[in-house]
């Protein structure tokens, strides 16, 4: 295990370094890890609540999950984990960010260069006409929202059953390519294919640094 002396050391002296971080960065914030005892997993079985085709098949009731999701998110502030990071940003210590989070307290912490790798719950896009919306625009009394072609509104995050989108995919792949130091911050390694960035970093030769608040 590496000291905090060494790992200080190691960002200090490296020429390009990133942060991947998981959902345990943002327990302090009040987000619970999905996955952790209390977790929403723990209440919503994630194969009937988070699948894209349990939601293509009964978007009402998964949207009633969904809503909860948004008020854990709205309620969040960034920590101090998040705006450690966004200080090594500024400082050029930091490249960037690859978060499998969809809070954004990476960016309300002032974090410029995020990579989300999952996506995120700011907007909804229409799964039939793709057209973007802001949340401020939407009445959420009557769910699922639909789009005005008709269309069912989804959050712009990935579910289970769908793939990595390609540009934020490939770009988390070039940054842990790049790097020669990779902080591996609050996240339990558990989650395909995120889990193979750390992998992906050392093959190249980078110094792994794992922090898990």
């Amino acid at each position: 295990m590496m000291s905090i002396e060494e790992a200080a050391r190691a960002i200090l002296k490296s020429k390009r370094s990133v942060a991947l971080t998981g959902a345990g960065i943002s327990v302090e914030s009040g987000i619970p890890d999905f996955r952790s005892p209390g977790g929403l997993w723990s209440k919503y079985d994630p194969m009937e609540y988070g699948h894209i085709g349990s939601f293509r098949a009964n978007p009402k009731k998964v949207w009633q999950m969904l809503l909860e999701i948004d008020q854990l998110l709205e309620k969040a502030r960034p920590n101090k984990a998040h705006e450690v990071l966004a200080i090594l940003e500024q400082k050029g210590l930091l490249d960037a960010v690859i978060t499998q989070n969809i809070d954004s307290l990476h960016q309300k912490a002032g974090s410029q260069n995020v990579i989300e790798y999952h996506g995120h719950n700011r907007t909804l896009r229409c799964e039939t006409c793709g057209k973007i919306y802001s949340k401020s625009d939407i009445d959420f009394s009557r769910i699922p929202p639909l789009c005005e072609c008709g269309g069912l509104l989804r959050p712009e995050f990935v579910f289970f059953g769908e793939a990595i989108p390609t540009r934020e995919r490939h770009s988390a792949e070039t940054a842990a390519m790049d790097c020669d130091v990779m902080l591996v911050v609050g996240t339990s390694g558990s989650v395909a294919p995120a889990n193979y960035l750390p992998h992906i970093a050392k093959h190249h030769g980078a110094t792994i640094i794992e922090i898990n608040p």
